[in-house]
């Protein structure tokens, strides 16, 4: 399948996260609220640093101060767009984490609602609670620093004329994507027993539906009150991208244990349930 079909295969498993608001609205409405309150802090510091996005390159570019008007504009133009792409690079991937956070209870009760209904979930292994928490803000903190790191990348970008105003912001919008399909993701594949690094390679496995699975949702937060009504839809379209990111770095596993003959240990498998069990919880979050 071609990357371009892909990606949009990746934009429709976010659609069908959206439809249920259509089939269980009670449960994305509580979904929605933690999004509203974090949201709301979010874009008020938005709004402060774009703000200042100007004044920043200006302090940024010193040395284009004797450059001829137009080179000058140019060069600033670029490291403004720059400053307010690393801002909010960081604040939708920070937005996400936190949102999870507050809302755990919530979100976890959309992608247990989604395993069940597709059926053959992972199986109940408690963890322990604050296990868990300090786990998931680990995981948080690496992926927050990761996009950090790109984040700089794009942002020295942002001073090549040209390039800083028109291939900067699409390589943001895919990387923040990424990052967002990684941090969505976290509740089906921890359940699984895949890490961090696990959970990148099984997503990487199919990286362009990944990546329009991620950017769709990226995009509809700048939307406003996007983030609103897409962050509980989002959990419940990861959790359908996590299953098949699972399965196939399963049967993947499995072929070259065949193809090599020899008995080494399998990544972590996915431990199933039949659907009719009433053995409820992910493994290591809280029970709402």
């Amino acid at each position: 399948m071609s990357a371009l079909r892909e990606f949009g295969s990746g934009v429709a498993v976010l659609g069908r996260g959206l439809r249920l608001w259509g089939t269980s609205p009670r449960l994305m409405l509580l979904g929605a609220v933690p999004a509203l309150i974090v949201g709301a802090v979010f874009v008020a510091l938005l709004v402060l640093v774009n703000g200042h996005a100007d004044d920043l390159a200006v302090l940024a570019t010193p040395f284009a101060d004797r450059w001829p008007e137009w080179g000058r504009v140019l060069v600033r133009a670029g490291v403004g767009v720059a400053v307010a792409l690393l801002a909010v690079l960081l604040a939708v991937v920070t937005f996400t984490a936190v949102t999870l956070l507050v809302g755990d209870p919530f979100y976890e009760r959309i992608w247990r609602h989604v395993e069940q209904r597709e059926g053959d979930a992972p199986a109940d292994v408690d963890q322990g609670f604050w296990r868990g928490v300090l786990r998931s803000v680990g995981d948080s903190v690496r992926l927050l620093l990761a996009t950090a790191a790109v984040g700089i990348c794009l942002f020295v970008g942002g001073f090549v004329p040209v390039v800083g105003q028109t291939l900067v912001p699409v390589l943001g919008a895919l990387t923040g994507g990424w990052f967002l399909a990684v941090e969505l993701t976290g509740f089906a594949l921890d359940a699984r027993g895949r890490s961090l690094r696990q959970r990148r390679a099984a997503l990487a496995a199919n990286r362009w539906r990944t990546l329009g699975f991620g950017t769709a949702t990226w995009l509809s937060f700048f939307v406003p009150l996007g983030a609103v009504v897409v962050m509980p839809a989002a959990v419940a379209g990861a959790t359908l991208l996590a299953r098949d990111a699972a399965d196939a770095q399963d049967a993947l596993a499995r072929d070259a244990q065949v193809r090599q003959g020899g008995e080494e240990a399998l990544p972590p498998p996915s431990s199933r349930r039949r659907p009719n069990e009433d053995r409820q919880g992910r493994g290591h979050r809280h029970q709402p």
